[in-house]
């Protein structure tokens, strides 16, 4: 179930945006749009679905021939900072890349997920299909 975020909150992803104005528009959204129109702004949607709690939002943004069938966030993860390394993938494109390491706490203590994500635009929209963790 996802936490819920007010509007006017400081957006997970750490923009320097709103919630409402940032991810969050793009969690609230039915299929029909608005779309993240970037790689890397689904990248750090999805890192906000994740800080949220939001897997319906995390299955959408899966690509149909790679997302897995369901779809369990660990409870004891919270999720804390995000730094992009690098992205490629505009408005234009038809492949991108985004690098990131995601900061995170839980009972085991602090830990991060450092990850090559790639990404595909079909019919004007961005989906997430894979990515490689790095040590």
């Amino acid at each position: 179930m996802p936490t819920p975020l007010a509007p006017d909150a400081r957006c997970p992803c750490l923009s320097g945006e709103s919630y409402g104005v940032c991810c969050g528009r793009y969690h609230a959204a039915t299929a029909a749009g608005p779309h993240p129109p970037t790689a890397e702004a689904l990248m750090r949607s999805r890192y906000s679905a994740f800080a949220v709690g939001d897997a319906a939002y995390l299955l959408a943004t899966w690509h149909p021939t790679t997302r897995p069938h369901t779809l369990k966030l660990d409870d004891d993860l919270t999720w804390r900072r995000l730094d992009v390394l690098r992205a490629a993938g505009g408005p234009f494109d038809t492949e991108g890349v985004v690098e990131f390491v995601a900061h995170h706490r839980s009972g085991a203590g602090r830990g991060t997920l450092h990850e090559v994500s790639r990404f595909v635009r079909e019919d004007g929209r961005w989906w997430y299909v894979d990515g490689d963790q790095l040590p």
